[in-house]
Order: structure tokens, then C-alpha cells, then sequence
């Protein structure tokens, strides 16, 4: 099973783009995407030096682009991506392009929701100085407790030894100063402190931008940074999005939920080699690649051929599958076959044995029949459900 990724800010490096310009249409829907963003993303990807790019207005916007259009480079066909890979998730602003990527808003939306968020955060960030710094190594327990003690927020968590805290700049230096045991705190370039409460009037401004939007649910399996579940309703990805920006990024739930899916090759599009690192060190034995350079894409394009699976289309309009939100134990609802649900209601839950994630249908339909029994063992994306569509 084939894995794309795509990376969040702090990714970008002066001049990543430069190599990519030289494929033959890439600077011309770059220049459209800039012309939707309003912002000059060809010369930001290419001249513009590293304080510029580390500016979260310019900087979300520039990733996100940059995801897009080498993610038309990476399929020799392109449109046989969607039945090719066969989970897709993003870090932070990088959900945002796998978004776009799975067929649940559009690139034009995408771009004009990630100028808003990258907007909106930056004046977030100026009410009062924040930051992030990693935290690498340690007891996580200890490393909690610490940060808990700071005031601080673990607002990315990483997976592989690696978390991130967030807070005022008071807050970080004096964890700086006293570390927890054998780990080290390394700051790192970004404006403020993301996915904490400092972001709250972010979230606000842009909860008004996705009541406006479409939608339309995933063509791919999507993982949510906030659980690590897999989303099936377009609506509530949209949704995600907007309340991820003040919302803890954990990382560690996605890469677990791509070996529960039985992951077995990663691609990281660029600015790539964040994610890449984590999943070397969390996923053992999965073929990773950073997508860095066009160097790479003989190698990316052989990647696919081995791990993407071709698909029949998911779209089939026979009928619907309701799927499994996360790894747990299945409890059905009493709904017998040939009975009607409507769309949005529960049929059941999955629960493990820390948490409990409602099944809902994103479609209403005739139960065509029940896939699994009460009490199975369930992955996250397996289907549990079959609907035959009720007429729009």
C-alpha cells in the first residue's frame, strides 16, 4: 500500500523550487496558484531569502503550492493517482494539500483557505511573542510533566522521541534552561505558537470561510492530524482543518494508523524530508522516499509502481461504504438489512481501550448489507457497511 505525505511549515529552504521550474508546466500553474493566493509564490520558491519564507503568511501558502504542483509530477498518469495510493495524510499545513490532493476541495480553494490561515495566524502570532521548540529524547512522561510545569502546550506530537512545545517566548527559554532529563530542546523558525489557544481567532475567521465552501468526500482514505482516524466525509475534513489550527498535530496517531492499514511505501512531496525522517525511524521496514528534486522522480515514479494498488473507482454510484474511523473492536447499531439510513446518523462505534469514535454514515442509502459482525476486530478505512444510494 502506497502512503503520500505532505509536509508543514518549517519545511521550505531558500530556492527548494528552482529545479522543479524546469518541468514544463509547473511555472505556469505556479503562477495561477499565485494568482488565486495573491501572493508571488515563483519568487518566493526561488530567489526570496530564508526570513522571508519563514514569514507564516508567506510560508503556508508556498508549501502548500509547492505540494501541488509536483504532486502532477509524481504519477505517470495523473489521473490514476486517486486509484493508486492508498492512504494520504498532511502535518499541519500539509493537510491542507492532501485535501486538495484526495478531491475534497478544489486547488483554487485550497490556495485561498491556506492565504487565510496563513493571514490569520500571523496576526495571531503578533498579539504577543510565541514560539515552538522541539523537545528530542527523554521519558515522555517526564517530558510532559515538564511542559505542564512551563505552561507550555505539546502542540506537535511527533512520534520517534520528538515533541513539540509551544508558548510564550518567557515559557520556552525557561525550558530551555532546565530541560527534562536527557533530552535536548532545540527552537525552531516559526512565528508563533501554532496549534495552541494563541490561534483561537484564527480558527474563528476561518470557520467563516468553510460555511461558504463545497465540498466533496475523499476519493482517497485521509487521515486527520487530530486522532489519526481516517475521514470519509468531505465536510468534516473541511471541518478539521479549521479547528486543527489551535488543535495539537499528533503525528504519532497517523503513522500508526498507516501500519495498521498495512503502509508498505512512503512518498514525501515537498519541501519533503521531515516526514520522512519520522516514519525511518517509526515505521520500520517501509520504503520511504523524499521527494526533494525531479532527481527523484524515476525513483518516486518506481515506488508507485510497486506499492500503489490499482483500485476500481470508489465513486461506484451502486452503492456507498461506510468505513471504520480508527483501529478498535466494531459495536453495530440495530439496524437490519434493508432498512433506511439517513445521512449523518450513527450505525455504531469503534472503541478501544482508551477512546470510543462514532461510526456515522456520510451518506443515506437502503442497508445493503453488514460486512462485519459485532465484537470484530476492525482497521481503520475497512469497510463495515454497504448503502445503496438514496436518489438526490
Amino acid at each position: 500500500m502506497l502512503a503520500i505525505v505532505c509536509p508543514g511549515q518549517g519545511s521550505q529552504t531558500p530556492g527548494f523550487l528552482s529545479p522543479w521550474l524546469e518541468i514544463p508546466g509547473v511555472a505556469d500553474r505556479l503562477g495561477w496558484l499565485s494568482a488565486v493566493a495573491g501572493i508571488d509564490l515563483l519568487t518566493h520558491g526561488t530567489v526570496s531569502d530564508e526570513a522571508t519564507i519563514r514569514d507564516t503568511a508567506v510560508a503556508q501558502p508556498l508549501i502548500v503550492a509547492a505540494g501541488l504542483v509536483s504532486l502532477l509530477t509524481l504519477f505517470e498518469h495523473p489521473a490514476d493517482g486517486f486509484r493508486l495510493v492508498g492512504v494520504g495524510a498532511g502535518h499541519s499545513v500539509g493537510e491542507i494539500t492532501a485535501a486538495s490532493a484526495a478531491g475534497v476541495i478544489s486547488a483554487e480553494q485550497a490556495m485561498v483557505f491556506v492565504r487565510e490561515r496563513g493571514n490569520g495566524m500571523a496576526a495571531a502570532s503578533a498579539v504577543q511573542p510565541t514560539g515552538m521548540s522541539a523537545v528530542l529524547g527523554g521519558d515522555p512522561g517526564e517530558v510532559a510533566q515538564d511542559l505542564q510545569t512551563h505552561g507550555l502546550t505539546p502542540a506537535n506530537m511527533n512520534g520517534a522521541g520528538q515533541v513539540v512545545a509551544a508558548g510564550t517566548m518567557e515559557q520556552l527559554a525557561a525550558l530551555a534552561a532546565d530541560p527534562p532529563a536527557k533530552a535536548r530542546v532545540m527552537p525552531l523558525k516559526v512565528a508563533g505558537a501554532f496549534h495552541t489557544e494563541h490561534m483561537a481567532p484564527a480558527v474563528d475567521t476561518l470557520a467563516g470561510y468553510a460555511r461558504a465552501m463545497s465540498t466533496h468526500d475523499p476519493r482517497v482514505k485521509i487521515l486527520s492530524n487530530a486522532d489519526g482516524t481516517v475521514v470519509h466525509s468531505g465536510r468534516e475534513v473541511l471541518g478539521r482543518l479549521v479547528s486543527q489550527v489551535r488543535n495539537p498535530v499528533r503525528w504519532d496517531l497517523c503513522m500508526e494508523t498507516m501500519t495498521d492499514l498495512g503502509v508498505t511505501g512512503l512518498i514525501e512531496i515537498p519541501p519533503a524530508g521531515a516526514l520522512t525522517g519520522l516514519a525511518k525511524r517509526a515505521m520500520k521496514g517501509v520504503e520511504t522516499l523524499a521527494l526533494k528534486s525531479p532527481d527523484d522522480l524515476d525513483k518516486a515514479h518506481a515506488m508507485v509502481r510497486e506499492h500503489g494498488v490499482l483500485s476500481a473507482s470508489p465513486l461506484d454510484p451502486a452503492w456507498r461504504l461506510v468505513i471504520a474511523p480508527a483501529k478498535g473492536t466494531i459495536s453495530r447499531s440495530e439496524i437490519a438489512e434493508g432498512a433506511s439510513v439517513a445521512a449523518g446518523s450513527q450505525i455504531g462505534q469503534v472503541s478501544t481501550l482508551r477512546d470510543s469514535y462514532p461510526v456515522t454514515a456520510p451518506h443515506g442509502g437502503t442497508v445493503v448489507e453488514w460486512l462485519v459482525e459485532e465484537g470484530d476486530p476492525v482497521s481503520p478505512g475497512q469497510p463495515l457497511l454497504r448503502l445503496h444510494p438514496q436518489e438526490r
